[in-house]
C-alpha cells in the first residue's frame, strides 16, 4: 500500500491486549487513511504516519490472511442546516476551549493556536480537536461512530469541558504547592537572619536553653551512668540545627530526663495507728486489704530498703477498690497516681515509642512517674483485667516487666532508652475477674479478694460516707435531709441488687436532689424521709424479694450463683407435661449447666425406686427445666444439686423447705462436689433473706475463713451425697394441687 500510494482502512481493537485480533476483535467502523511515512525504529518495530481521509464501515470481510481484506462503504455525515445558530455557538465554544487548553497545557506548543484559528471547516475542526484530545480509545471510537456532525460536535465539547476543569484543578494545586514551598524558604531565611542577629546580640535562645538544662542537671542526684548519658545527649542537641524536626524531639527527650524524679523518694509515715485511722475513715470493712497495708508499713519501719508490695484487688464493681488506692497513699504519706487500663490495646502505651518516630513520647508508666514527682508513689493500675491484645502488641506482656519485683528495678522505656527503677513504687492493680488476667501476670501479684457488702454494711456505708458526701456535693447540710436506718434498709432491699454501693449512691443522690429542688423553690418537704417519701421519690420498689418464697409449687428451688459483679440467687423451675420422656432445658444456659441437668435426670432414673418414684413416669411425661432471666447467659457446675432437688420435688410433688438455698456440683454416683465463690454466694443469700444453705462438706473450710458477722442468721448443712440433700431439702408435705403421677 505504501509503495503503490494506496489507501488503507484503519480500525481499532475492542481489547488492546489481544495479540492476533480476528474479525470479532475489531470495531466495524474505522477510518480510510493515506500512508505518509514508514519509519524503522531501533528496537525493530515499525512506526507508520498516516492521514485520515474519511470514515467507513465494513460491509463484508473477504480474506483474513496474510492481512484482512474487506469491502467497505463510506459512512454518511449529516450536516446541520446552513446558518444554524446553535451549531455555530457549539463550534465557537470548541474553538475557545481548544485555545484555552493550549494556553494552560505546558506540553502543547503555542503554534497550535494558529492552526486552530486558521481552520475554517466546521467538520475538520471537530475531527482535528477530537483526534488530538487526551481521550481513551473507547471514547474516540464513540465519537468516530457518530454520523450527525452537530451531535459529534456537542460530544466533543463535553469532553473538552472536562479536560479544561482537570487542567484548572491541576494548575491550582501546583500554584498552592509552589506558594507553600516559597513560604517555607522565606521562613527559613528569616530564621537564619534571626539566629545571626541573636548571635550578634550575645547568644541565641537555643543556647540559653542548653545552658539552663546543664544547670538543672548539676542539681540532680543522678547515678554516674545516667549523668554520662545526659551529657552525651545534650552534646548531640548542641550540634543540631534548631530548624530541623529532630531538634524538638531531642529537646523533649532531655526535658523528660530532667523532669523525672531520679532517686527522689517521699518519706514514708510509719505511724501505724494513724494509717489505720485513715483507712477506717475512708472505707468501711475491707479488713484484709487494710491489714496487708499495716503489715507492709510495720516491716518497712524495721527494714528501710524493702521492696514495695504489688497487690491485686479483685472483686465486684462498686466495692471501693479504686478509691482505696488514694486512702493508702495518704496513710503511708506517698503521692498518688492512677492509670486506667480499660480497653488498652497498644504495647507502646506501656513501653513508649522509640524517639526516631514522629510524635514519639514515653509510655504512660514513665509519664505518671513524672507527674507524681517521686519514684515511690502509690500507683493504681485500674481495670487490669480489661487489657486486650491486638496487632499492635499485647500490653499484658509489657506489664510483666512492670510488675515483676525481680525486673522492675530496671524498667526499660523505649523513648527513655534507659532503665528506670520502679522497685519502690507500690503498685495496686484492680480487677473484676481474675479469669481474664494472663496467668504469668497474675503470678507476679499478691491477690486480695475484695468481696461485696452485707445489707448491714451497706446501711453503715450509706450513713457514714454516701449521704454526707452527696449532701456536700449538692450544697446541703445534715439538717436539710435525714434518712433513718429503716429507710436506708428499704432503699437497699427494694431498689438495689448489687455487691457494691454504686447503685445505692445514685439512689441517695436522687433523694438529695429532691431536697435541693424543694429548698431552691422554697417548697415544704419532709426533712426526715419516710417510707412514703421513698416511694414518691424513687418510685415503686423494683425488686420483689417475696416473689419465690411460696413453696406450694413443685420443682421450684433456690440456687446460689457467682457472677463477675458478685454473688446472686438463682431460681430453678421444672414442670411436667404429657409426652414421651424428652428433657428440655431453657434459660440461656451454657454447656456445663445443660450437662448438670442431664446428670440430674439420669441419676433420678437410676435411683427412682429409692426416691419413691415410679419408673413408668419417665416415659409418660416430658420434663422442662427453666432458669428465669433468660436474657442473662448462665453457666457453671454449681447448680447441679439445685437441678436435682428441683426434679425430685417435681416427680414426688413434695414441697421444698422454705428459705433454703443450695450450691454444689453433682456426679453420676450422686456425690456432691465443692464449688467456688462461697463468700459472694453467702452475701447474696443474706441479701435475699435466706435462712439455710446446703453446701458440700469440702466447702466447710471456706466458711471458716469468712467473718462471723457475715454468717450471722444463717444455718449451714454440709453434705457428701445427694441423699443427704434430698433429706434436708424435700419435706414430707405434698404441694397444693399436687398431681397424681
Amino acid at each position: 500500500a505504501n509503495r503503490g500510494k494506496k489507501v488503507i482502512g484503519v480500525v481499532s481493537q475492542k481489547d488492546e491486549v489481544t495479540e492476533n485480533p480476528g474479525v470479532n476483535d475489531i470495531h466495524t467502523s474505522g477510518t480510510v487513511a493515506q500512508i505518509l511515512k514508514v519509519l524503522k525504529m531501533p528496537d525493530g518495530n515499525t512506526t507508520v504516519i498516516i492521514q485520515g481521509k474519511k470514515r467507513f464501515q465494513i460491509a463484508e470481510l473477504i480474506t483474513e490472511e496474510p492481512y484482512m481484506n474487506a469491502t467497505v462503504r463510506e459512512l454518511p455525515m449529516t450536516r446541520p442546516e446552513p446558518g444554524k445558530a446553535e451549531f455555530g455557538a457549539i463550534i465557537d465554544s470548541i474553538r475557545e476551549l481548544a485555545l484555552q487548553i493550549i494556553r494552560d497545557s505546558p506540553n502543547i506548543p503555542s503554534e497550535a493556536s494558529f492552526a486552530i484559528n486558521n481552520i475554517e471547516s466546521s467538520s475538520f475542526l471537530v475531527n482535528f480537536v477530537s483526534s488530538n484530545m487526551n481521550l481513551s480509545v473507547k471514547d474516540k471510537q464513540e465519537l468516530l461512530e457518530i454520523n450527525d456532525l452537530e451531535e459529534r460536535a456537542l460530544a466533543t465539547l463535553k469532553h473538552m469541558t472536562i479536560e479544561v476543569q482537570k487542567l484548572e484543578l491541576r494548575n491550582d494545586i501546583q500554584s498552592k504547592v509552589q506558594s507553600d514551598i516559597s513560604q517555607q524558604q522565606r521562613e527559613y531565611f528569616l530564621h537564619q537572619q534571626m539566629k545571626t542577629i541573636q548571635e550578634e546580640l550575645g547568644g541565641s535562645s537555643s543556647e540559653d536553653d542548653i545552658i539552663e538544662m546543664k544547670k538543672l542537671a548539676k542539681r540532680k542526684n543522678w547515678d554516674k551512668k545516667i549523668a554520662l548519658h545526659f551529657d552525651k545527649e545534650i552534646s548531640k542537641l548542641q550540634r543540631m540545627n534548631p530548624q530541623v524536626a529532630e531538634y524538638s524531639i531531642q529537646r523533649n527527650y532531655l526535658e523528660l530526663f530532667l523532669e523525672l524524679p531520679w532517686n527522689e523518694y517521699s518519706d514514708d509515715i510509719f505511724d501505724l495507728k494513724r494509717a489505720k485511722r485513715i483507712l477506717d475513715r475512708d472505707h468501711y470493712g475491707l479488713d484484709d486489704v487494710k491489714q496487708r497495708i499495716i503489715e507492709y508499713l510495720a516491716v518497712l519501719k524495721l527494714r528501710k530498703d524493702m521492696k514495695s508490695p504489688i497487690l491485686c484487688l479483685y472483686g465486684p464493681p462498686g466495692v471501693g477498690k479504686t478509691s482505696l488506692g488514694k486512702s493508702i497513699a495518704e496513710a503511708v504519706g506517698r503521692e498518688y497516681v492512677r492509670m486506667s487500663l480499660g480497653g488498652l490495646r497498644d504495647e507502646a502505651e506501656i513501653r513508649g515509642h522509640r524517639k526516631t518516630y514522629i510524635g514519639a513520647m514515653p509510655g504512660r508508666i514513665i509519664q505518671n512517674i513524672k507527674k507524681a514527682g517521686t519514684s515511690n508513689p502509690v500507683y493504681v493500675l485500674d481495670e487490669i483485667d480489661k487489657l486486650s491484645a491486638s496487632h499492635q502488641g499485647d500490653p499484658s506482656s509489657a506489664m510483666l516487666e512492670v510488675l515483676d519485683p525481680e525486673q522492675n528495678f530496671d524498667f526499660y522505656d523505649n523513648f527513655l532508652e534507659m532503665g528506670y527503677d520502679l522497685s519502690k513504687v507500690m503498685f495496686i492493680a484492680t480487677a473484676n475477674s481474675l479469669s481474664n488476667i494472663q496467668p504469668a501476670l497474675l503470678d507476679r501479684m499478691e491477690i486480695i479478694n475484695v468481696t461485696g457488702y452485707t445489707i448491714e454494711e451497706k446501711i453503715e456505708i450509706a450513713r457514714r460516707h454516701l449521704l454526707p458526701k452527696q449532701l456536700k456535693e449538692h450544697g446541703l447540710t445534715k439538717d436539710d435531709l435525714k434518712i433513718g436506718k429503716r429507710q436506708l434498709e428499704k432503699i437497699v432491699e427494694g431498689y438495689t441488687r448489687e455487691s457494691g454501693v454504686r447503685g445505692l449512691e445514685k439512689k441517695i443522690a436522687k433523694m438529695v436532689r429532691y431536697a435541693a429542688k424543694n429548698i431552691a423553690m422554697e417548697e415544704s418537704y419532709n426533712v426526715k424521709i419516710t417510707n412514703e417519701d421513698i416511694v414518691e421519690i424513687l418510685g415503686s420498689p423494683k425488686l420483689e424479694r417475696d416473689k419465690y418464697e411460696d413453696n406450694n409449687v413443685a420443682g421450684v428451688v433456690i440456687g446460689l450463683a457467682w457472677t463477675r459483679v458478685g454473688g446472686d440467687i438463682l431460681f430453678i423451675e421444672s414442670i411436667l407435661s404429657p409426652g414421651k420422656g424428652t428433657l428440655t432445658i431453657t434459660g440461656n444456659l451454657g454447656k456445663v449447666m445443660k450437662e448438670s441437668a442431664t446428670i440430674a435426670m439420669e441419676f433420678i432414673k437410676a435411683n427412682a425406686k429409692n426416691l419413691g418414684i415410679s419408673p413408668d413416669i419417665f416415659s409418660k411425661y416430658n420434663v422442662h427445666i427453666h432458669v428465669p432471666e433468660g436474657a442473662t447467659p448462665k453457666d457453671g457446675p454449681s447448680a447441679g444439686i439445685t437441678m436435682l432437688t428441683s426434679l425430685v420435688s417435681l416427680f414426688t410433688q413434695r414441697r421444698v423447705r422454705k428459705n433454703l438455698a443450695m450450691t454444689g456440683e453433682i456426679t453420676l454416683r450422686g456425690k456432691v462436689l465443692p464449688v467456688g465463690g462461697i463468700k459472694e454466694k453467702i452475701l447474696a443469700a443474706k441479701r435475699a433473706r435466706i435462712k439455710e444453705i446446703i453446701l458440700s462438706e469440702d466447702n466447710r473450710a471456706d466458711i471458716k475463713e469468712i467473718k462471723q458477722e457475715y454468717l450471722k442468721g444463717l444455718t449451714f448443712h454440709y453434705v457428701k451425697d445427694m441423699s443427704e440433700v434430698i433429706d434436708i431439702a424435700i419435706t414430707d408435705q405434698k404441694v397444693r394441687h399436687a398431681k397424681v403421677l
